[in-house]
């Protein structure tokens, strides 16, 4: 029996042409897909930044969540630390004023003063700064910025734990610059 040799023609050169094009396709295809992917992961990735303004000129002093990402990041915790004893701030209704005052009763006596919550589930949107606590006149900044030295130096700590509307989870607290990752 003989055998038949293999004879190269045009339909089988285009057919094992269409064949490696459409297989150079798919590949290609994968790739944009999983790029398209990273890209949508980078685009919805929050950066939450605790910030201070003092501004002894005007005699204000501000503490500020600022979100640098491109997403919402959504509070999930805040947790306060002071003399080595944890608590969450939800025992203080959310409110940070609240507490300092817990610790620090001369506070009672400031009376311009702005202040918000930070409740579980707050959506700080991206590229907004997100108002804790602003002092306002001279004799309550002076006395609120040597309040809160005083007890910083005693060992306040703060920290708030975040994510992002993909459910990956950060913290940032006042020791350290950026936010860390937690998963």
């Amino acid at each position: 029996m003989a055998k038949k040799k293999f004879q190269w023609n045009s339909d089988k050169l285009l057919g094992i042409s269409a064949m490696s094009i459409s297989f150079i396709t798919l590949v290609i295809f994968i790739y944009q897909t999983n790029l398209m992917s990273k890209q949508n992961y980078l685009s919805i990735l929050p950066y939450l930044s605790i910030s201070t303004s003092d501004n002894s000129a005007n005699n204000t002093f501000a503490i500020s969540l600022d979100n640098y990402g491109v997403g919402p990041a959504i509070i999930e915790s805040t947790i306060l630390s002071y003399q080595g004893k944890n608590e969450d701030l939800i025992d203080y209704d959310n409110e940070f004023l609240k507490y300092l005052k817990a610790k620090a009763p001369i506070l009672d006596s400031i009376t311009a003063i702005s202040y918000s919550t930070l409740d579980k589930g707050l959506a700080i949107p991206a590229g907004t700064k997100y108002n804790i606590l602003t002092v306002f006149s001279e004799k309550d900044y002076k006395l609120y910025k040597t309040t809160l030295k005083e007890l910083v130096d005693k060992g306040l700590y703060f920290e708030i734990n975040y994510k992002s509307i993909q459910d990956e989870h950060w913290k940032i607290n006042n020791l350290t610059k950026g936010p860390e990752k937690l998963d």
